[in-house]
């Protein structure tokens, strides 16, 4: 058996992504397409190959403000429900085409109503966009943005809509100065109501944005969690001494919702082979491995494992064990979550064993 699964192989896998952000997936000629029939004339190019090069190296430049200004465009164009119906259906292909069986993709509601939208089309709009690709099973996690005061509200409409296809929520944007506990009455009322949540933590703050996630907002999981690292010292000889919070998160199998080249473009980590994620995987944490922004970070779950392929001389035992974690800590019900893994997941790995 080859130890090392090649990338068209690792494409045929059946894959399981947890943290995708829609409006930082679009393809090039869909920004240029929508930005020509709405009337947005503030991209930085309107050649589709441009495009996709600025947003890259926007991404990569170290600055945080270009970084950001980069989502100004794609939510510039998600404006109407055509729009978001278009970019919900071409995510799920594009998903569906790189082997994802299951994916959960994030958006910020409110972000996408200032052409009249109320939340509820938006929500509505994104969910007819995902029903409209067979093949894979596409849940949505509501997000509220952190510096803004409308959390309690996103919350109740991820609720109102959790049966027909919303499957939790979120709170993203940046870390500092705006910690989780702002939010205390979201999550709350999110456990009051037995609903899921995940929390965008750890990635450019360090490990009390990780303990105030877990600790007073009662995360479910952890969008990045990069920085409990921070709370594990490794011997000369390679032995590991993890500190409290990070044995209370391996212990209580908290998933970490890690995107591997994302975190070197907003400098959480130097290289793929220094990621922490590294570490991780060999301390078994529950490690999934995630895309983030696709259009930002060029990339796709098949490049990410790739990636992790040619650091850590992953084999596809590694990739299935990624993978059935990430379909472990998906917010679907459990009899769902088990046929996949049973039924599509394991099999899958199977015959790409047996042929390799």
């Amino acid at each position: 058996m080859s130890q090392r699964p090649s990338h068209d192989e690792i494409r045929r896998a059946p894959k399981v992504l947890l943290h995708d952000h829609l409006d930082g997936g679009l393809r090039a000629e869909t920004i240029v397409d929508l930005a020509r029939e709405s009337g947005y004339d503030r991209l930085p190019t309107t050649d589709p190959d441009n495009l996709r090069q600025w947003f890259e190296e926007a991404s990569d430049s170290g600055s945080l403000v270009r970084y950001l200004e980069t989502f100004d465009h794609t939510v510039g164009v998600m404006q109407t429900r055509e729009s978001l119906i278009r970019v919900a259906a071409e995510c799920a292909e594009d998903l569906a085409a790189d082997g994802v069986v299951y994916a959960e993709v994030r958006y910020a509601p409110e972000q996408h109503t200032t052409t009249g939208l109320s939340l509820d089309q938006v929500v509505e709009a994104v969910l007819e966009g995902f029903r409209q690709v067979p093949g894979i099973k596409v849940g949505t996690l509501l997000t509220a943005m952190r510096h803004q005061a409308r959390s309690m509200e996103i919350a109740e409409l991820a609720v109102r809509y959790r049966d027909v296809g919303v499957v939790g929520f979120d709170i993203a944007g940046a870390e500092a100065g705006y910690p989780p506990t702002r939010h205390l009455d979201a999550f709350e009322y999110l456990q009051r109501e037995n609903a899921h949540f995940t929390i965008h933590a750890g990635e450019a703050f360090g490990l009390p944005s990780i303990w105030q996630a877990i600790q007073w907002c009662g995360a479910d999981r952890l969008g990045h969690g990069v920085r409990i690292i921070d709370d594990i010292s490794v011997a000369e000889d390679g032995t590991a001494k993890l500190g409290r919070l990070a044995a209370y998160v391996r212990d209580k199998r908290i998933p970490l919702e890690m995107c591997p080249t994302s975190n070197l473009q907003t400098g959480a980590a130097a290289s793929i082979a220094e990621h922490p994620i590294g570490l991780l995987r060999r301390l078994h944490f529950r490690v999934t491995v995630n895309t983030d922004n696709r259009l930002m970070s060029s990339t796709s779950v098949s490049e990410e494992f790739a990636k992790l392929v040619e650091a850590f001389d992953y084999g596809w035992d590694d990739l299935q064990w990624f993978t059935v974690n990430a379909m472990k800590s998906a917010f679907i019900p459990f009899d769902e979550r088990l046929s996949l893994i049973n039924g599509v997941i394991k099999p899958g790995f199977a015959q790409l064993k047996w042929q390799a």
